[in-house]
């Protein structure tokens, strides 16, 4: 069988990482998301610490605002000033994807695979989302916290994951140009969620 990648992106609080394990083991094969870091440290010597960090500092920085650092395929190489630059670990994770891709098949959480494997011809796109209250509802009571604290943990992820997107692919997060498929969770059940995507796998992978 050819492999194939189900790149998983989602709006915080509508079940896209529990719909994503939940293809994994439906099929048997691997889920990347912040395991994707250790790979990428792995695959450039560069501390795997760095890559995690670079994950937080962006969350905070104002250049997801004003400045635009689109991934075009390149790495950058270790005698390089910038070689630990927030860009380049993100290059560096693109690598792992593509890499992966010759050798498995497998989910992808976020990180922009979607547009690194834009490309790659077996690939499907899904957009997970809900209305952002019930976003909150599900977070609150996930985690055990007021609807506040959850309103501004909701906020505050999609509006980084929106930015990330946007940095270093130069499109919208959330427009369904970029995806195969857009669910709501509102109006299906995770378990429909997922029984969806694998009739799709199936349709457009012949498997």
């Amino acid at each position: 069988m050819e492999h194939f990648v189900i790149a998983v992106t989602r709006t915080c609080g509508s079940g896209g990482t529990t719909i994503s394990k939940m293809l994994a083991e439906a099929y048997g094969i691997h889920r990347y998301d912040r395991k994707l870091l250790r790979l990428a440290s792995e695959d450039s010597g560069i501390n795997e610490e760095l890559f995690a960090k670079a994950d937080e500092d962006t969350k905070k920085s104002i250049l997801y605002r004003v400045q635009r650092k689109v991934y075009r395929g390149e790495v950058i190489l270790p005698e390089s000033n910038n070689f630990i630059s927030d860009q380049n670990l993100f290059n560096y994770q693109a690598k792992v994807l593509k890499e992966l891709a010759k050798r498995e098949s497998y989910i992808c959480v976020g990180r922009a695979c979607d547009y690194i494997l834009k490309d790659y011809p077996r690939i499907l796109k899904v957009f997970i989302y809900a209305p952002e209250e019930i976003c909150i509802e599900r977070e609150a009571k996930r985690q055990g916290i007021s609807l506040e604290e959850a309103r501004k943990y909701v906020q505050t992820n999609d509006r980084f994951r929106k930015k990330y997107y946007q940095y270093h692919t130069s499109k919208k997060w959330e427009s369904p140009f970029n995806y195969d498929l857009c669910m709501n969770t509102a109006e299906i059940s995770y378990e429909e969620s997922v029984q969806l995507i694998q009739g799709l796998v199936k349709q457009k992978f012949q498997i």
